[in-house]
């Protein structure tokens, strides 16, 4: 895995819960915590920092990933904002994973194994999104949805319709959004 996702999970932390918190994490997972961004690391450390969040925070594998997707799409905005002036919607921006965000991701960090999803448009109107990777973190996908609308200010429904973790060949997403205006509120 990419270093880059270690550095999203390390300042989400950090900006959560401290930075004592993140050495903490690392000192747990017995990893080395040093991680830069263009590094290749065992797919093996972000699955003991997982577990040692898991631990810490009483929470499951899949509460980790989720809250670790919606708080680096905050990091990840400031760090590359490029990935967030073209779309001008969640939808929008979802629909973008897979030729805009991870082609920059694979230019700016050649060899990174991006999970691919297939997007297609649903008979009821909502997106079908299918998750295929071979890490089984479709939890952390459904967060980067969950924190893209946050951004966009706007509110997701996002409804697993079928999931590796429950025996199914791949993941799928159903998504649908409410713009902020329809909510009521200003976008911010």
């Amino acid at each position: 895995m990419k270093g880059v996702i270690f550095n999203l999970l390390e300042q989400s932390v950090q900006r959560a819960f401290g930075a004592d918190t993140w050495d903490t994490l690392i000192e747990s997972a017995g990893v080395s915590g040093a991680y830069t961004s263009l590094g290749n690391y065992p797919d093996s450390e972000i699955e003991a920092l997982v577990t040692a969040a898991m631990q810490a925070l009483s929470l499951d594998r899949n509460q980790v990933l989720r809250w670790f997707g919606q708080s680096a799409i905050l990091v990840l905005a400031e760090l590359y904002p490029a990935f967030f002036e073209g779309p001008r919607s969640a939808s929008e921006f979802t629909a973008s994973v897979n030729t805009i965000i991870h082609a920059e991701v694979r230019k700016l960090y050649p060899g990174a194994a991006c999970p691919y999803f297939r997007i297609s448009d649903g008979t009821d109107g909502r997106l079908l999104m299918e998750y295929l990777s071979t890490r089984n973190m479709c939890a952390l996908a459904q967060g980067f949805v969950e924190g893209a609308a946050v951004w966009y200010g706007e509110e997701v429904m996002f409804e697993h319709a079928a999931c590796t973790q429950r025996g199914d060949p791949h993941c799928t997403f159903l998504i649908s959004w409410k713009a902020a205006r329809d909510l009521g509120v200003a976008a911010a």
